[in-house]
């Protein structure tokens, strides 16, 4: 094999690696964070408004609340979710659930 060829691969796999490690890592760290019976603030008052799940057309539970996949824990997760389309375990401060409250708005929130 050509060397410049191997060498742009062994290269491009080296940092492939290295990526991978990183994201097992974070996701470790995440996992570990998380309580292990931790449950979705709100999701078993039935005060909470639950009106978004079905303005949104997302799936629910037989307690009307959304089942979505919480990218800040990694994990299944069903929560109320109000009508503007704030998830109950929404935390403003972190990126993650930014992203997950604009992923709803625009219908490309991970389901299940």
């Amino acid at each position: 094999m050509d060397e410049g060829i191997e060498r742009a691969l062994r290269r491009g796999l080296r940092r492939a690696g290295r990526e991978f490690e990183s994201a097992k890592r974070a996701y470790r760290s995440g996992v570990e964070d998380a309580e292990p019976d931790d449950v979705a603030p709100g999701s078993d008052d039935p005060d909470v408004d639950r009106t978004g799940a079905d303005r949104f057309d997302l799936p629910t539970d037989a307690d009307g609340n959304a089942r979505i996949v919480c990218r800040r824990h990694a994990e299944t997760r069903a929560v109320p979710v109000a009508e503007d389309g704030t998830p109950a375990c929404f935390d403003a401060d972190h990126p993650d659930c930014a992203g997950c409250l604009e992923d709803v708005r625009e219908d490309r929130i991970e389901t299940w």
